[in-house]
Formats: structure tokens, C-alpha cells, sequence
């Protein structure tokens, strides 16, 4: 059964929340959505008071002690409540006039457009918004010894009390801004909140990296993941873009600018797909894609900058849209891994456990025949290029004798056209009288004429008989 199947399938049903509520669920939150989460497992505070067992074998000490306790971490928090938001007493109307102002410029920003958020926020239209955002960092880092839970919590209900000074605005505007507001929140306790010494998220991520290093024997065959074939381009892996990109989650500080990371992952995951199949990929391919580039990647701290996400991120980013679809898809990854056996990828469970034990490893055969025709294709290709080099030499050396010819040609030509044209010269030059007297001339050619008609007049006394 598991042959006949392609992939690791996960059905848009089981991605969804289980509280049928229409947004993505999660592993981390037993497939319920961040909203239906926090509404199961924390219940108002007169429902826990009511279900708090009494203490009747208790002394009465203790539960003084308690309740003091309980008392005055109320006051706490009342107190923080207090310096985050101010007072519920109406806002005055000068500050109402700063306030549509503020709005005025916050709506005038362009998408993404981080600096001018900030120019707009410390401008004094917008000296009430950045009073409230420095008093909350301020008393966060003040109280970072608080447990990882609280601190998440009175972030978001920061981010809801924030989000209401825009609430004039259309719901894009609000998601935009309040990104840029979670930007510059995290970035500044994201040292005082990351891997908090409060919960066991350190030890989880080395976990999760042992567990991923045992896996590394696990081939894409394994997992039904397409892989090019010998035609196409061996020279790199098709999923290394992917496996760079969620590599890069770990240097982000902001929760969006981690799930940026994973959405360029889940990307190039399709691309390579995409490249590997030869057409287009579908989603049924995609988490065995992320399965594998999560095993080859074996991410640094995995496991705390998904908590860090979900602690600290806007809760739409992981509810809805591309963004959600990703990080869940992701989520699904590492839960699959955590809990990988042998019949997930068609081992038995002796095989699996050899694998595990370094006692066996996947088929040296395949292995080599694989190289073997990655090799030979390679030497296809010198062949293919060697074979053209020898062609464009000799043609080289063809074309390189067919021009000395030419020049010698062309210089034999051009010796005795010059030939000709220095006996033409010198011909002309024999005819040309030499400049003399006139009357010495002229004596000289009667001479001249009359020695050659009378040869014989002019013989003297040598030329006779005596």
C-alpha cells in the first residue's frame, strides 16, 4: 500500500485546525490554531479558581503563603499592564488631532517601507505610540526573568492593544503596520526571549540534531522524493537553494523575517520539484521535498526559532496565507522526523533499527551504479567537448594555411607587377634627352645624325690602306 502511494501525503484537512475554524493548525499546538490553543488550554482565571483543588489536608500556613504569592504576582502584572498601556481614561483632544496625523502618515507609507516606519514613529504626532512601545520594552527586559509563557502573552496582547491605533485603517494597512511594529518589538528582546532559560527548548534542539545526524542514511528514494535523472544536470542538488534558505532562519531576529526564510525555503523546494519532475510540482510532493531538505540541512536550532515563531510571531502570519501553509508544512516535517520509523519509508523494523545502529547502510549497489553513470556522463560530456576542440583546431589550422597561401600569392603578385614597373620606368628614363647648351646641342646631334647616315665620309686616315 505505501508502494503504490507517491510521497508523504497530508490532506488540506489535517492541516487545518481541528476546531474546524477555517486557519491552519499546528503540531505544536496539537493541530489546534494559535487562537483556539490559547482558548483550550487556558481558561479564564475564575474557571481555574473554581477547579482548584482545596486544601483540606493543606496547612493553613501554606495556603496563606499561596495566596500572597498569587496576590501580589497579580499586582505585578496589573502594574506592567499598566505601564504598556496607560490608563483606560479617554485620550484628550489634542491628542486625538496628533493621532490623525500620525495615521496620515503611517497610511501614506509604502509596503515594507521599515525606515519610514520608524521616521513616522518617532515624529511628535506619534510621541504617545513610541512612549507606549518604549515603556514595553523597557519593562520587558526589566522583567525578563519572568516565565517564557508570560512574556509571550503580554506580547501579544501588546500587539492587540497596539493594533488598535489603527484600526481607522483597512485591514492591509493594519497587517502592514503591525509587522513593522513586531519588527522592531522582536528585534530588540529578541537576546532577552530567544531559548529562554525558563523552558527546555536548548535541550530540545540538541535532541533534534542528534536525531536528525542518526537519520542522515535516509536517501531521497526512501522518502519518494523526484531526484534528476542522469539527462539532466548532476553537477549540484536541485534542493540546495532550499537548504541554504532554512539554514538562514537562524540568523534572523524578527519572528516574520524567520518565516520569510521558511517561505523562500518552501519555494525552492517547489522549484526543485519542479526542475526534478520536469513539470510542475504538487503539494503532495512538497513535504516529502521538506522532509528531505530539512534532514539534509539539519537546521541550528531548530527547534527554538519555531517556538520563537509561534511564541512571539503575529498570529495571522501562521493562521492564513502562504506563510501559514509553509511554517505548517514544516511543522509537519519535523513532527514526521521526530517519529520516523521503519514502515514510513518501507523498511521493516529490523531494517530500521540497523540503519539507526550503523549496522547496515542503504544499497552500496545502487550507490555505485549511480555514480557509476554520473562518471560516465561526465565523460560523455569531456568526450563531446574534446572531440569539438579537435574539430575547431584543424579547422584553425586549415583556415591558418589558406591565408599564408594567400599572403604568398598576394606577394608574388604584388614582386612582379613591381617588376614590370621598374622596366617601364627605366624605359621611359632611356628616352629622355640630357639638358645641355643650345647650340652645343644642336652641333652635336647634326654630328650625330650625319655620323650615322655617312659612316663611311667620316672614316679617317686609320680606316685606309695607308
Amino acid at each position: 500500500m505505501w508502494k503504490e502511494q507517491r510521497g508523504i501525503r497530508v490532506t488540506q484537512e489535517e492541516l487545518l485546525c481541528k476546531n474546524a475554524c477555517g486557519y491552519y493548525g499546528n503540531p505544536a499546538w496539537q493541530g489546534f490554531c494559535s487562537k483556539c490553543w490559547r482558548e483550550t488550554t487556558r481558561p479564564s482565571e475564575a474557571q481555574r479558581q473554581d477547579s482548584r483543588p482545596k486544601n483540606e489536608g493543606t496547612p493553613v500556613t501554606f495556603s496563606k503563603f499561596e495566596e500572597k504569592k498569587n496576590i501580589e504576582k497579580g499586582h505585578r502584572i496589573n502594574t506592567m499592564r499598566r505601564l504598556f498601556w496607560g490608563n483606560p481614561s479617554p485620550p484628550k483632544r489634542h491628542g486625538s488631532e496628533n493621532q490623525s496625523k500620525a495615521l496620515k502618515a503611517f497610511q501614506s507609507l509604502e509596503p515594507g517601507d521599515f525606515s519610514g516606519f520608524l521616521k513616522v514613529l518617532r515624529s511628535p504626532p506619534s510621541q504617545r505610540m513610541q512612549s507606549q512601545c518604549t515603556a514595553f520594552l523597557n519593562t520587558v527586559q526589566a522583567y525578563h526573568h519572568l516565565p517564557i509563557q508570560q512574556q509571550s502573552d503580554l506580547v501579544q496582547h501588546f500587539y492587540q492593544s497596539f493594533a488598535h491605533h489603527f484600526s481607522s485603517l483597512s485591514d492591509i494597512q493594519i497587517t502592514q503596520l503591525m509587522e513593522h511594529v513586531e519588527k522592531l518589538t522582536m528585534t530588540r528582546l529578541h537576546k532577552w526571549v530567544f531559548c529562554h532559560d525558563s523552558c527546555d527548548d536548548e535541550q530540545k534542539d540538541l535532541n533534534l540534531q542528534r536525531r536528525i545526524r542518526s537519520l542522515n542514511w535516509v536517501t531521497p528514494q526512501m522518502l519518494n522524493v523526484p531526484f534528476p535523472e542522469k539527462k539532466t544536470a548532476v553537477t549540484s542538488d536541485p534542493f540546495l537553494p532550499a537548504i541554504t534558505a532554512i539554514i538562514e532562519m537562524d540568523a534572523k531576529r524578527a519572528p516574520q523575517d524567520k518565516l520569510g526564510c521558511v517561505s523562500k525555503c518552501s519555494q525552492h523546494v517547489f522549484q526543485g520539484l519542479s526542475s526534478s519532475n520536469g513539470e510542475p510540482a504538487n503539494a503532495d510532493d512538497f513535504l516529502s521535498g521538506m522532509i528531505y531538505v530539512v534532514l539534509k540541512a539539519n537546521p541550528p536550532r531548530l527547534h527554538s526559532n519555531m517556538q520563537y515563531v509561534i511564541r512571539f510571531g503575529l498570529p495571522h502570519s501562521l493562521m492564513a496565507g502562504e506563510s501559514g501553509y509553509y511554517f505548517t508544512n514544516l511543522s509537519c516535517a519535523v513532527a514526521f522526523i521526530e517519529k520516523l520509523d521503519g514502515p514510513a519509508l518501507n523498511l521493516s523494523p529490523k531494517d530500521f533499527e540497523r540503519y539507526m545502529l550503523k549496522q547496515r547502510a542503504p544499497p552500496v549497489g545502487e550507490q555505485r551504479l549511480k555514480v557509476a553513470s554520473v562518471t560516465q556522463h561526465l565523460l560523455e560530456e569531456l568526450k563531446d567537448r574534446q572531440e569539438k576542440l579537435d574539430k575547431g583546431v584543424d579547422f584553425l589550422n586549415m583556415q591558418l594555411q589558406k591565408w599564408a597561401e594567400t599572403v604568398h600569392s598576394q606577394l608574388d603578385d604584388a614582386t612582379a607587377q613591381f617588376a614590370l614597373v621598374q622596366k617601364e620606368i627605366q624605359s621611359q628614363c632611356s628616352q629622355v634627352p640630357l639638358p645641355s647648351s643650345h647650340g652645343a646641342s644642336s652641333q652635336e646631334d647634326e654630328k650625330g645624325q650625319f655620323v650615322q647616315d655617312h659612316p663611311d665620309q667620316c672614316a679617317g686616315p686609320e680606316d685606309t690602306d695607308c
